[in-house]
């Protein structure tokens, strides 16, 4: 059934091989990040066979997916847990990125043994106690703790605020760890490769959290293809659902559309213009890359995406499927969306 996303698998174990191969030889752990797959058991299986460690998810009922199909882990809850989903994590997460107090204590009643990583905001200012606030924090809390440990202290940079890694926020988080007597330094996500790449990457840290780098090839926060890694890892395939010539720019006054924005259109006379069975409540049409020579896409609504297919270097009919690659976001939404077939090749 069309749509569909086919994820290949075989790529990804090679990407998997080749940063923990990578990072092993620098000293540095790497933790596999499933959310951006909702938890896929079987790519959970892929990073484990390819030497990662700890398998790391955002949402409990992704880590729960995958130990109901035989995945061990250990697991890391890398979103800051809920305080009401605490009891659920119990006999089921190690690991936990927190930067609460109250959420430290309360995991330390409940989940006895649990490994707590502190984040630290190093400037991107999604989670974590601000740097320069992190050591009395830290120290405060881990002499209140019981039954659990900070292990280590952890960043995040780039999902939010779109920071790249420098010498000085690197330097940030290892001043603090050196303070607190952090056992792990855990950074995350795929950007800061690139300052393990140019040899910035402060020798402390020794461990990474990866998701999109494994899984697409690619560092959307870098704005790059990794060049030692294989892209195509997914490809969306989409049925024409009607294909007619049309003006490329609409008649009467522009308002907004059903999304809440004013679109812009660019007048290049009649086209010939296809639309395709899905939409904004299933993809990120900004994120569609067209694999079909000369086709290039237009703009969504809820429920179509339209393509323009006059240049197409093949004759198109009504019922042909076109394909694309994706980015991070197209990848997110789609994998989300129900109306999605998604084709896993082992």
């Amino acid at each position: 059934m069309f749509p569909r996303m086919i994820i290949d698998l075989n790529k990804i174990r090679r990407n998997t091989e080749k940063l923990v191969d990578m990072l092993s030889k620098k000293g540095i752990e790497m933790v596999g990040v499933t959310k951006l797959f909702m938890g896929e058991p079987s790519l959970a299986r892929i990073y484990l066979e390819s030497g990662v460690k700890i398998i790391a998810d955002s949402r409990i009922w992704n880590i729960n997916r995958m130990k109901k199909m035989g995945i061990e882990g250990p697991f890391m809850m890398i979103r800051i847990p809920p305080l009401s989903h605490i009891p659920l994590m119990k006999d089921v997460v190690k690991f936990y990125l927190i930067s609460e107090p109250e959420v430290a204590l309360r995991i330390g009643e409940e989940i006895k043994g649990a490994k707590l990583i502190y984040m630290i905001d190093v400037g991107d200012l999604r989670e974590g106690v601000m740097y320069y606030e992190a050591v009395e924090e830290i120290e405060s809390v881990k002499k209140s703790l019981k039954n659990a440990e900070v292990i280590g202290v952890g960043t995040n940079i780039g999902c939010f605020g779109g920071v790249l890694p420098t010498r000085e926020n690197l330097r940030r988080i290892v001043d603090v760890a050196k303070v607190v007597k952090a056992d792990v330094i855990s950074v995350g996500g795929t950007v800061y490769l690139i300052s393990l790449e140019k040899g910035e990457l402060p020798k402390e840290v020794n461990q990474i959290r990866i998701g999109e780098a494994a899984l697409l090839g690619t560092d959307v926060t870098g704005s790059r293809k990794i060049p030692y890694l294989e892209q195509g890892t997914v490809i969306l395939e989409v049925e024409i659902i009607e294909l007619k010539i049309k003006p490329s720019v609409p008649e009467g006054p522009i308002g907004y559309d059903s999304m809440g924005r004013k679109p812009v259109f660019e007048d290049k006379g009649r086209r010939l213009r296809a639309i395709i069975a899905l939409g904004e409540q299933d993809i990120n049409p900004s994120g569609m890359i067209p694999l079909d020579e000369g086709v290039e896409v237009i703009h969504s609504s809820s429920d179509h995406t339209i393509v323009d297919v006059t240049d197409a270097q093949k004759v198109l009919r009504v019922g042909d499927i076109l394909r694309f690659q994706l980015n991070y976001s197209a990848t997110l939404r789609a994998v989300t969306s129900p109306y999605v077939e998604k084709v896993w090749l082992k």
